[in-house]
């Protein structure tokens, strides 16, 4: 079966770019007349371009660590010291600010904790990690001890793009060295692939491979206008079909990495959509399946404050069109906090719009804590969930109680089967109300342990020791 992969095995960038074609196809077809007709080239792009990409080297060291370990009597009885493992990560970046801001997938630096990036002109650079954007699969690095200026690269539009454009592909795939490729746009709305939040990508044939994660997307300006991500593979090798992040996304992200943040602070709906089907688009008399349907309303949110109601169809933003819901929400998603977006909706027959307001999701005290004690939960860290958690989680934002935020590696929690984004509901009867709660009970002495979880909407009971 084919499957999408990340190209982010990769060790360099990708290039793209753009140039409308109507007007070539327009002319006569015919043989070329002069030396300067035959000899068209990408050259002079590429060679602009080439200075703004990087390759990415991340890497961490992890132990080797057997859960059995924790256990005093184990240990006497073995002894064995955990071994250290150094687990590597190549990928590829743009420059994207003159002092030295860079941008790449989250998935090239997740997890790790050494960051150094190599420049065109083969000088090395140790990058800190300034923002990750899971949602996104966005990340920004800055180059450490830098006092020169950087090519950075033009942001141009993503929106712009049409169906046919020329696109080249600059990168480094398979670590074979920097490599181009050409070929088309293929689609410029790609909603239906599953690897971010939000699904709205740019398709190209021109062949990208394992290597090319975080690279560049520019047109035949040398303007930037998305982020290569991914690939659809049944070798793991370019088949013709790849996926990149608009620049027009990128752009929030940079903007929070310039103004100082950490996270990228995105308005939140309050409010679950879902498909339109045939049938649904029957009812409101649609020639087509199109638009989003809300399903609920969060109390209070902005959706519910602005008038939306559950079975309104969302048919527009700002005067944009939307298909389906992951178009909506990408572009929800690219408004600046503060002020109101318009929204067209379909109710009762009739098309009217609503005013909502742009506002983050509320966060609250999350008391975030890592378990110590011996127990199922050892090496999980514990939140209080809050709207903002949840959202963050991929959750239901109206539950409450404590949510695991992360699992080490080789602790008892992640051989256990506990991963991110469980909810502990109870543990041996003992409603988990808070992250307090859970670290008290997970510090009983117990044999026998009895825990609920939700997982994926799911009530999951199980018991361990005995």
């Amino acid at each position: 079966m084919p499957s999408i992969l990340r190209s982010g095995l990769g060790i360099a960038a990708a290039v793209l770019a753009t140039l409308s074609i109507g007007a070539a196809a327009a002319q006569e077809s015919r043989v070329p007349t002069s030396v300067g007709e035959i000899k068209l080239s990408y050259a002079p792009v590429v060679k602009r371009v080439t200075p703004s990409v990087v390759n990415v080297y991340a890497a961490r060291i992890v132990e080797n660590r057997h859960p059995l370990m924790d256990d005093p009597v184990f240990r006497r009885f073995f002894g064995g010291r955990p071994q250290e493992q150094v687990q590597r990560s190549l990928g590829s970046g743009v420059i994207v600010d003159p002092n030295g801001l860079v941008m790449t997938n989250n998935h090239v630096i997740e997890n790790m904790d050494q960051v150094k990036v190599s420049l065109a002109d083969k000088r090395e650079f140790e990058a800190e990690i300034v923002l990750k954007d899971a949602r996104s699969d966005l990340a920004v690095l800055r180059l450490k001890d830098v006092s020169e200026k950087f090519p950075a690269i033009a942001l141009g539009d993503s929106d712009a793009l049409a169906v046919g454009d020329l696109v080249l592909a600059i990168g480094n795939p398979f670590g074979v060295g920097q490599t181009v490729t050409h070929g088309i746009v293929s689609a410029v709305a790609r909603t239906q692939v599953g690897i971010t939040d939000y699904q709205f990508f740019i398709q190209t044939d021109a062949a990208i491979n394992p290597g090319n994660s975080g690279g560049a997307l520019v047109d035949l300006s040398g303007k930037l206008i998305g982020i290569n991500t991914a690939i659809f593979s049944r070798s793991g090798g370019s088949q013709g079909i790849g996926f990149a992040i608009p620049v027009n996304m990128v752009r929030g992200v940079i903007a929070s990495a310039q103004g100082g943040s950490s996270v990228v602070r995105r308005p939140w709906l309050g409010a679950k959509l879902q498909a339109v089907t045939a049938e649904i688009s029957e009812a409101f008399g649609l020639k087509r399946p199109a638009g989003a349907l809300v399903g609920t309303v969060v109390q209070k949110s902005p959706a519910d404050r602005a008038g939306l109601r559950t079975g309104d169809l969302i048919i527009a933003i700002d005067g944009t069109e939307v298909d389906d819901p992951n178009a909506f929400d990408y572009r929800f998603a690219m408004k600046a906090t503060g002020g109101q977006t318009q929204v067209g909706v379909l109710r009762s027959g009739r098309e009217i719009r609503v005013s909502v307001p742009l506002e983050t999701v509320p966060d609250g005290p999350r008391d975030e804590r890592v378990i110590k004690a011996r127990s199922p939960f050892l090496g999980a860290k514990v939140a209080n969930l809050s709207p903002a958690l949840a959202d963050e989680l991929r959750l239901d934002i109206s539950l409450q109680g404590v949510a695991i935020i992360e699992v080490q590696e080789n602790s008892t929690a992640r051989s256990l089967g506990f991963r991110k984004g469980d909810v502990v509901l109870a543990i041996n009867g003992e409603k988990i109300a808070s992250s307090s709660d859970l670290e008290r009970a997970a510090g009983q002495q117990n044999r026998l342990w009895r825990i609920t979880i939700l997982r994926e909407g799911q009530s999951i009971s199980v018991v361990f020791g005995g």
